[in-house]
């Protein structure tokens, strides 16, 4: 799918706050309600956006410990990856995971209530399935976090 100018002020609007209203979001980007939902529908069928959702705020709901799992594994066949993947989607705790390139295999993005909740998770997890190497990164502090892309 082709985005426009209109299309992209339209995305930056929404990643701001997709809860205000379309007429708040037309004047915001110079249009009008219909043919900004009109664009809006569009990018949502062409997969441009995805499901609205509600960002919580961690801090708050007490999920004070944010982890980052660095795993490597010295298996690398189908049947340990479906495991180890079945046992990161499984786990709520677990809100980002990626495969890496380099030394490192995996990365986790891990939010608990604290460090005795993040060895819970842990021992859960090595319990599920074998890793060569576990590493967690305590974040002293989250100095940015958006969901926002540069549209």
């Amino acid at each position: 799918m082709q985005l426009d100018g209109t299309d992209r002020k339209i995305l930056r609007e929404l990643q701001l706050d997709a809860g205000r209203s379309l007429d708040e979001i037309a004047r915001a980007v110079g249009s009008s309600k219909t043919p900004v939902w009109n664009r809006i529908r569009k990018m949502r069928e062409g997969g441009v956006i995805g499901p609205q959702v509600v960002i919580a705020d961690a801090d708050k709901l007490g999920f004070e410990a944010c982890f980052f799992v660095l795993v490597r594994t010295s298996e690398h066949d189908a049947d340990w990856q479906g495991r180890f993947l079945h046992a990161v989607r499984s786990r709520p705790e677990v809100m980002e995971a990626h495969r890496l390139a380099g030394d490192i295999d995996y990365i986790l993005k891990v939010r608990v209530q604290n460090p005795r909740a993040y060895d819970v998770f842990y021992q859960a997890l090595i319990s599920e399935v074998k890793v060569h190497n576990v590493t967690a990164l305590l974040s002293m502090e989250e100095i940015k976090n958006t969901t926002a892309l540069p549209v």
